[in-house]
């Protein structure tokens, strides 16, 4: 297979990483209004239960990055393909708050693998012109995991219970892992593709002093809040807002998803195409980032919409810009950091986005316990992107490259 055909092999295998990476985060989103019925779970429960993933996620953060690093892309992320599916598979043993919060740990540590591996490979793949539309594609995979769990979902719970249906959405990790294990390499030389070290890596003590490190951790830390409150809210405020059950959700969270799979791909696509056109990366990827932004807006109005699809399209336009906006984001590792170095960088991002995360989770809980209403909730995401975009641009003005010896 040539090297153009098969870095597209490598791609497509991340992009269905991350899409089942997405089918087993989402589920409890989607049974929470049966989970809280069959155990009698608050709101402050379902916090709690959202905490816990979202702690471990930055926990693992801590060295998934520098796992990958060390042990190269294949074997680092088989090793949290494997945790997170065995993990995915134990909610369905859970009887309790505490069993959940067990199983929701477990899947946070292994998933926090996903992302530091997916960027990692595609410097390893892809050359920097390219890399923002790589990164869309396999972004695009949240996506598509997400738009996928409400449409099947619901038959296999009513097939086989909600137990088996965390066994078997589990088990597409495993059918992944072992197309991953037989089909990914590292490149070689005569490949052709951009230089790396082998398994050579930076440690956190080389990146975390530079701006860049920061720029881009603080960028996670603003905006990755909003995708998890979409994640493991937007079933239950179109179960309060409109009504729907179980088997109503799949149709509009589906449309919600394609319309941010479409603004995955558009933001990658977008600033690599004002690239080819001859504007600056800096320029390029930072004009991408504030229209972005400014696309999510609208969705403050969201609460009082009482039409259904006028809501669902103003939630898919600001889904769909956050995706856009975290595309350019994840790039500008590779922009400014050598190979060795991305998985670590990422990892540190992905620690500061789980912070945020943890926040979020216990205030939006904390806001629905309280008010029983989601028209404080939907202030969060209006200036997150903006603010996150201004932080980048004092850090990192100009995009400089850091140039790091790689670690003996």
């Amino acid at each position: 297979m040539t090297l153009s055909r098969y870095r597209w092999t490598v791609c497509a295998l991340l992009f269905f990483g991350v899409a089942i990476n997405y089918v087993d985060r989402q589920t409890i989103a989607l049974l929470k209004p049966t989970l809280q019925g069959v155990f009698g779970w608050s709101e402050v429960d379902y916090g709690h239960i959202v905490f816990a993933f979202t702690l471990a996620y930055g926990l693992g953060a801590l060295g998934a990055g520098r796992v990958m690093d060390v042990l190269g892309t294949r074997r680092g992320y088989g090793l949290a393909v494997g945790l997170w599916s065995l993990a995915a598979a134990a909610h369905g043993i859970a009887g309790s708050v505490a069993g959940f919060i067990a199983a929701r740990f477990m899947l946070g540590l292994g998933e926090s693998g996903a992302f530091p591996a997916s960027i990692k490979a595609v410097a390893e793949w892809f050359l920097p012109r390219e890399r923002a539309f790589a990164t869309g594609i396999f972004n695009a995979g949240t996506s598509i995991g997400t738009i996928a769990t409400p449409l099947f979902l619901p038959v296999l719970v009513y097939a086989v219970g909600w137990r088996w249906a965390f066994v078997v959405t589990a088990a597409l990790g495993g059918v992944w892992l072992l197309l991953w294990l037989r089909q990914y390499r590292a490149p070689r030389a005569e490949d052709g593709a951009p230089a790396t070290v082998a398994i050579a890596s930076a440690r956190w003590l080389d990146v975390f002093p530079h701006r860049q490190t920061w720029a881009f951790a603080l960028g996670k830390f603003f905006t990755d809040p909003v995708w998890f409150m979409y994640l493991f809210w937007l079933p239950d405020f179109l179960h309060r807002t409109h009504g729907l059950n179980l088997a109503a959700f799949g149709p509009p969270l589906a449309a919600i998803y394609v319309l941010a799979d479409a603004g995955s791909i558009g933001g990658g696509w977008l600033s690599s195409a004002l690239i080819a056109r001859g504007w600056s990366t800096n320029r390029a990827r930072k004009t991408t980032m504030l229209v972005c932004a400014l696309c999510v807006l609208p969705v403050l109005f969201t609460p009082r919409v009482a039409n259904l699809w006028v809501a669902v399209l103003i939630v898919g336009v600001a889904a769909g810009a956050h995706q856009g906006f975290s595309a350019n984001l994840f790039t500008l590792t590779s922009d400014t950091f050598e190979t060795h170095a991305v998985g670590s960088v990422v990892g540190i991002g992905q620690l500061f986005g789980a912070a945020g995360g943890m926040l979020i989770a216990l205030v939006v809980a904390q806001i629905l316990q309280v008010t029983g209403s989601y028209l404080l909730v939907f202030l969060i995401p209006c200036s997150a992107y903006l603010i996150a975009l201004a932080v980048i641009q004092l850090l990192a003005p100009r995009l400089e490259r850091v140039v790091l010896s790689p670690s003996p």
